[in-house]
Order: C-alpha cells, then structure tokens, then sequence
C-alpha cells in the first residue's frame, strides 16, 4: 500500500483523546497507536491513564504496556517501533490512528510522515522546507 496517511489524534491531558481515537477506530474499522510517552510501560496502567480492555471497546491497541519500566527507551526507539506497527497496520488495509500528547514524542510522530506529505503541507502554507 502506497498511502501512508496517519491519523493524529492529539491535545491536554484528560482531554477525551483516547475515547474520540476509540470511537473514530469502530467507525473506520482500523486500529490505534499510543504515542503517550508513560503508556508504553508494563505495569503503569493506574499512574499512566493507559486504556483498560473496556475502554477499547476491541480495537487493537498498539505500543501499550510493552516496555519494562526499568528498561532504557529512547524517542529513536519509539519511532521505530511505532513505526513498524503504523507499516503493519498499513499492510492490512487500515488507516492507522495515532493519539497522544506528549510533547517529547512528537518529533518521533513526525518522522512517521513522508518527505512528499511534508513538501505538499510547506507548499499548501507557503513554507520552504529546509
């Protein structure tokens, strides 16, 4: 599949991100990737706000719960793997959702995007790209 578009689901904290990602996943038949910065680590889920099963209403989650609190990671790291899950959830045909707000893992976000979807956002706005 050649269209790498992502769904960006972002803003404050309990601002209602992981239900509207939820809700937008049943409607589109697709699947989530956290990018919340604490969500990634096991055992955190009181601390981390991190979806319960309920909560997800079934729609696959994706970078929740799979690093080891004592483990070092890195924002490299995260767009790595948060990238192999949005190739995967692309490879089967969905439009992948990515909901967070954490400012450190933004750069990591957006690295996720295509040089041509970043050159066709700096043309639309009239901005040069470096």
């Amino acid at each position: 599949m050649n269209n790498r578009t992502v769904i960006v689901i972002t803003g404050p904290t309990a601002s209602g991100k992981t239900s509207l990602g939820v809700s937008l996943a049943l409607a589109l038949g697709t699947e989530v990737v956290s990018a919340d910065s604490m969500q990634l680590y096991r055992g955190m889920v009181i601390g981390t706000a991190a979806p319960t099963e309920a909560e997800t209403r079934g729609v696959p989650h994706h970078m929740i719960g799979v690093i080891d609190p004592r483990e070092d990671y890195s924002v490299a790291r995260y767009a790595a793997d948060a990238a192999e899950c949005v190739d995967g959830i692309l490879a089967r045909g969905k439009l992948p959702i990515l909901v967070g707000a954490v400012p450190r893992r933004a750069p990591a976000r957006t690295r996720l995007r295509s040089r041509h979807d970043r050159r066709r956002d700096a043309q639309a706005s009239g901005a040069a790209l470096g």
